[in-house]
């Protein structure tokens, strides 16, 4: 079988940590033959890590696109580029695998999906948390309806402190956002994911930079202190989102808030027949699926937990990234349709973007179908 070539556009942080160890783990699929950045050196230090003897590296990522023997291009970079980048490489040919999320905002995404149309490649979305175990779990319980109707949802994306301190996180000219748009998307793509329900009808949100830009503001956090003065961005960020068919959503995401639990790529689902929870975050050791459910006339829980791991680590074959990189490599392979469908990523960032357009304007976002 032919391996398919790969080019990084972007080895930062989640190039490293994420998907350069999980296409080498699936190395009898795939070879990485192109590496670009714009600071070179970081280029070829991944090309010498991670790359064919015969690697290229590159600082713009026009000249990587040239190269037609490339058959997939992953988009690693901050999130403004996303989307021009991403329509270039489907103009080029190429299958794209973008980092989450899919851009900054509903008119770059649309840019995104219009050219995929046009070219006829492979697309996909980097949400690697629905490969984890209890979410391929609690997917399949609500799949086969076991928690009947689910009318009410929250979507937990909450750190009490932990704002990332390096690359262009605070940088609301390359990131488009905070907390939001970089974990908050995690969460809200799980939810909608377990309600497959992808019709939201009304957006109303409020955002906060109460934290971020305080003198005292990094004490304690994860990461160590940042700079309040360089801090763009919101540290805080909550929607209430309504559905077509009336199932509510309520969305939290924090690097920073006064709160003593921190869940973060977790879900609450309520059903008709029964609930369920997702549990993850910095406030927990392990993750847990919890259902919940009247049976035999009393109140029920029945705890799930995955067996532990800690991810990116020595190149666990449980860990989500690599399975990711599988499901992905192989859906090109073998002509079929990615996990994480382009469609549906596209929703997650519409409905971002009106949380942030709501708290701009202080008023409700209503869509028009």
């Amino acid at each position: 079988m032919k391996k398919l070539r790969v080019g990084i556009i972007g080895c930062g942080g989640i190039a490293n940590q994420k998907h350069l160890p999980a296409l080498k783990f699936n190395k009898d699929l795939c070879e990485i033959v192109a590496f670009c950045d714009i600071i070179e050196e970081r280029a070829v230090k991944a090309a010498k890590e991670y790359g064919t003897e015969d690697a290229k590296v590159y600082t713009d990522y026009k000249e990587l696109l040239k190269d037609e023997s490339i058959d997939v291009v992953h988009v690693l970079t901050p999130n403004v580029s996303h989307s021009p980048i991403t329509v270039a490489a489907f103009e080029a040919g190429k299958h794209v695998m973008c980092e989450k999320p899919m851009a900054h905002n509903t008119e770059a995404a649309q840019a995104m999906l219009d050219a995929w149309k046009k070219s006829g490649k492979k697309f996909t979305i980097g949400y690697q948390n629905r490969f984890r175990p209890e979410v391929q779990a609690l997917h399949t319980a609500c799949q086969n309806g076991e928690l009947g109707e689910i009318y009410f949802a929250k979507a937990h994306a909450v750190r009490r402190r932990a704002v990332p301190t390096w690359g262009v996180f605070p940088d609301k000219s390359k990131q488009g956002g905070g907390p939001l748009i970089d974990i908050g998307t995690h969460a809200l793509d799980i939810t909608l994911w377990m309600m497959n329900n992808y019709k939201p009808v009304s957006v109303t949100g409020s955002v906060f930079q109460k934290i971020g830009t305080l003198e005292n503001g990094p004490e304690g956090n994860l990461f160590g202190p940042w700079d309040p003065k360089t801090y763009e961005v919101e540290d805080s960020a909550f929607g209430f989102v309504k559905m077509e068919n009336g199932a509510t959503i309520f969305l939290e995401a924090s690097w920073a808030l006064n709160v003593l639990e921190s869940k973060e790529a977790a879900t609450t689902l309520c059903g008709t027949k029964a609930g369920a929870e997702i549990k993850s975050g910095m406030s927990y050791p392990v993750n847990e699926l919890i259902y919940n459910r009247a049976h035999n006339g009393m109140l029920t829980e029945e705890k799930n937990s995955a067996g532990g791991n800690i991810a990116y680590f020595s190149g666990n074959v449980s860990e989500p990234g690599v399975i990711e990189a599988k499901q992905w490599l192989e859906a090109i392979i073998n002509d079929k349709e990615p996990l994480v469908n382009p469609e549906q990523a596209f929703v997650v960032t519409k409905i971002l973007d009106a949380i942030y357009k709501s708290a701009e304007s202080g008023k409700e976002i209503v869509f028009e179908y």
